[in-house]
């Protein structure tokens, strides 16, 4: 009798290449960002040492061209990379996730030569970057911006408030969105050292309090045409296409949490004992374990088959809805992860002593932030092909 090897190749099956960048994120992980958890949590800030080393490390131009800096990679590896950071630390996945898969992948995506020429290497070697959509009125109706672009001298005044920008106190450059003048919702690169943009101090948050979080207000801000990304009036494109990249990288931050929660809670099943034995043991505890690796690996087959279809070249709609499937499904697991391995810990799991706790107010921003639960099931039902006769 013979046997052969399977024929049809796993989706989660890594070739050596990522396989070996996995590794080298999952081992910078655990020995550069896990010891700092806990105080960035606490402080509710990144810890400065952490941003040089992240840009060290590669983590941080993940796509972009090795002749800027950068390292050359795919959008696959940049879901890897965010999924093994969050793994110990969510709140440094989201800058991770910021800068990657909205402001890189929207340069790479959107930007001309120049633009691409005079940021992506500095992007890749030492400046964090914002994507500033948001505001008070514009959150689920993203595009109802108020904030202005006025054409004067050539250029553009920008004026309003964008809310809730993520990376907002590290950022050294806003993708921002403004409604110009006869043209609609256009996307400006603008950056912190311009006159007039002032970043406000931090916005207080349940949870990925190692993410800074802070309203940006645009008081006469001038920019140059050439800092119009994607051209005039498009904004509303470049910023859907942003998203469909950037959903990826959440649902990417969520598997990863997902992950590290239930690692956590293995870890305790297996040396905490009770009645004589350890809780592992048991059959109530072991169910929990197993119906949250099921769902958690339910989630990153998901999350790496839309990636891939993504990087392949789906066409937009298929982008949108892919996307947002991935982003709601990862949402939903890593909520019920972080419960349920609360609740292995016990008491323990209840206080800060365990990371569980963290990862259960870090889950709650993934059923609000880049696009509500109810907004993607909206956007899911309505993009679903029609039954061919």
């Amino acid at each position: 009798m013979t046997t052969t090897e399977p024929t049809t190749a796993s989706l989660t099956r890594l070739s050596p290449e990522d396989a070996a960048w996995q590794a080298h994120v999952r081992d910078f992980a655990r020995k550069q960002i896990a010891p700092l958890s806990d105080e960035m949590d606490r402080k509710a800030t990144l810890d400065p040492g952490l941003r040089e080393k992240l840009f060290a490390a590669g983590l941080m131009g993940i796509e972009a061209p090795v002749r800027y800096g950068g390292r050359g990679g795919s959008l696959f590896q940049v879901v890897l990379a965010i999924e093994e950071v969050a793994r110990v630390d969510p709140g440094v996945a989201v800058a991770v996730d910021v800068q990657n898969a909205l402001i890189v992948a929207a340069l790479l995506r959107q930007g001309n030569g120049d633009q691409k020429r005079k940021y992506l290497p500095l992007l890749a070697t030492r400046q964090v970057g914002a994507f500033s959509l948001s505001e008070e009125q514009a959150g689920s109706d993203a595009f109802a911006v108020a904030t202005t672009a006025t054409e004067k001298d050539g250029g553009y005044v920008l004026n309003g408030r964008k809310r809730w920008t993520s990376n907002a106190a590290q950022a050294d450059l806003f993708l921002l969105f403004a409604r110009a003048e006869e043209h609609g919702a256009s996307a400006f690169l603008v950056e912190r050292s311009a006159a007039g943009v002032t970043v406000e101090p931090r916005t207080e948050q349940l949870g990925v309090r190692a993410a800074s979080t802070a309203d940006v207000v645009l008081s006469d801000v001038v920019v140059r045409k050439q800092q119009c990304l994607g051209g005039l009036g498009n904004g509303e494109g470049v910023a859907i296409a942003a998203l469909d990249i950037g959903r990826i990288g959440i649902a990417a931050q969520l598997v990863g949490l997902a992950q590290g929660a239930l690692d956590e809670a293995l870890a305790y099943s297996r040396k905490r004992e009770q009645f004589g034995q350890r809780i592992g043991s048991f059959q109530g505890v072991q169910f929990t374990l197993a119906e949250i690796a099921t769902e958690v690996a339910a989630a990153r087959a998901l999350l790496y088959d839309v990636t891939r279809i993504v990087e392949g070249g789906a066409d937009i709609a298929e982008r949108l809805r892919l996307s947002a499937m991935a982003k709601y499904f990862a949402s939903q697991v890593a909520e019920r992860a972080a419960s349920n391995a609360v609740e292995v810990l016990g008491g323990n799991g209840f206080t800060r002593d365990y990371p569980v706790e963290r990862f259960y107010r870090d889950a709650k921003a993934g059923r609000i932030y880049e696009g509500t639960s109810n907004i993607l099931l909206r956007g899911i039902a309505g993009s679903l092909p029609e039954e061919k006769a």
